[in-house]
């Protein structure tokens, strides 16, 4: 597969499978842009792998290839495959740490035997590959102010961290089907939740206590994640602050509903997300037609 194609194939699983993600990058300048939707589409291809059918051996089997395949076009081979050109290509223009690379695939691979998390200590040592690792992958592409490289590192760990929270939250039905359970152990003790609520498929007393004190938990993370934005590049921030938004929404929606997260996935409303993305555009335009007018060399 060409560059190019790699590239498509990228921007095509984020348009599928990351709707509110992809509306937030569409903030960005053309050439971050790709490079967004490259690192989007390596993640969302593990993912496939390490949730595809079929017994658990098949699926490490897989991502052993793709591990080693990985490793091979970092030490200089050509990259093969509908999404490595693009990654290792993104991978290789920004710098972007071997060691974030190597601690998204250990939360992965923990997918294939890891099904329950006892404490929120231990889901969050899962996060540090799942999400914080991704928002540090982030970072180079979206460029920080000078001299608040180091600054913005922990910010977007925490914004990382939101986002998979929010993920859990929306998807305890999606993930059961799967065999995971997400929610800490301690905390469905502590509620007073059994597995078999969860399986039930109807939202108890008890289970929305405890999706309202994970989603101030989530709420947590996003206000931490916040004070990065600032630190970004000016013609980073209107995505990134569509996409805290677009997520925070999905939030909501589940507040809306009662915290009932048995009944379906919640979304965020068609109309909400074209505010909210028509909100940050004019501020998109204004920081990229600034961009184009910076000084050779000044980004």
């Amino acid at each position: 597969m060409t560059l190019t194609a790699s590239y498509e194939r990228c921007r095509r699983l984020n348009a599928d499978h990351g709707r509110s993600y992809y509306l937030a990058t569409l903030l960005l300048p053309a050439w971050k842009r790709r490079h967004v939707h490259a690192l989007y589409g390596f993640a969302r291809h593990v993912d496939d792998i390490v949730d595809s059918a079929g017994a658990p051996a098949g699926r490490a089997a897989a991502l052993d290839d793709l591990t080693s395949a990985l490793a091979a076009c970092l030490a200089g081979e050509p990259a093969q495959g509908p999404v490595l050109p693009a990654f290792v290509h993104t991978v290789r223009s920004f710098g972007i740490e071997r060691a974030d690379i190597d601690a998204f695939l250990r939360s992965m691979r923990a997918d294939l035997t890891v099904t329950r998390y006892e404490t929120y200590g231990d889901l969050l040592e899962y996060m540090e590959g799942s999400a914080a690792a991704i928002g540090l992958m982030m970072l180079p592409v979206l460029e920080t102010v000078p001299g608040a490289g180091r600054l913005a590192r922990e910010p977007a760990r925490e914004l990382g961290r939101a986002f998979q929270l929010t993920n859990f939250l929306r998807d305890v039905a999606e993930d059961l089907e799967r065999g995971r359970v997400y929610l800490p152990r301690r905390d469905l003790a502590e509620f007073g939740v059994a597995e078999d609520d969860l399986a039930r498929g109807r939202a108890s007393p008890e289970l929305r206590e405890l999706v309202a004190y994970e989603e101030d938990r989530a709420r947590d993370h996003y206000r931490r994640a916040l004070e990065g934005v600032d630190l970004l590049a000016p013609s980073s921030r209107p995505c990134v602050r569509a996409a805290y938004e677009l997520y925070g929404g999905i939030l909501d929606a589940i507040a809306a509903r009662n915290h009932d997260v048995l009944a379906g996935r919640a979304r965020v409303p068609r109309r909400r997300r074209a505010v909210i993305f028509a909100r940050h555009l004019r501020a998109a335009s204004a920081a990229r037609r600034a961009e184009r007018r910076a000084p050779a060399g000044a980004r």
